[in-house]
């Protein structure tokens, strides 16, 4: 069972990390042109990654509501329900329409997903990180788990 939580864990945090990763990448490199084109260059890029700041700022939220409830129903239940909402969030963010579409509500839509993916990842790192630990059996391998 260890084995498996740890598995489980690590390719969870993979997933999530690499998707919030990508979206770093994809901020500097496109929208900035896509959601706030009226801004100057530079005022634009800023205003993207202040999107991307977001779901940093949702983190500790995401562990103190997924913490919560994996004491109460059980931290695989609450994992799940991480990148569950996770992938949701993220399919979402590839269906927002742009500044020329729906104007400054493109944006602010990107927002509200990248402060759902921010409570995702926050829950899922510290519930993965606590499930690993649950299932250590000496205390000695506490640290290499």
């Amino acid at each position: 069972m260890l084995l498996r939580a740890v598995v489980a864990s690590t390719v969870g945090t993979t997933i999530e990390w690499y998707d919030f990763f990508l979206y770093s990448t994809v901020t500097g490199l496109v929208f900035a042109r896509e959601f706030f084109p009226k801004s100057d260059p530079l005022v634009g890029t800023l205003q993207a990654f202040l999107i991307y700041a977001v779901g940093f700022v949702a983190r500790p939220v995401g562990a103190a509501i997924f913490g919560h409830y994996g004491d109460r129903m059980g931290r695989k239940a609450a994992l799940v329900s991480t990148l569950f909402l996770m992938g949701i969030a993220t399919v979402a963010v590839g269906f927002v329409p742009n500044y020329a579409q729906i104007g400054i509500w493109g944006a602010i839509l990107l927002t509200i997903l990248r402060f759902i993916q921010g409570v995702g990842v926050g829950g899922e790192w510290g519930g993965s990180v606590l499930l690993s630990m649950e299932w250590t059996r000496a205390a000695q391998s506490r640290g290499f788990i």
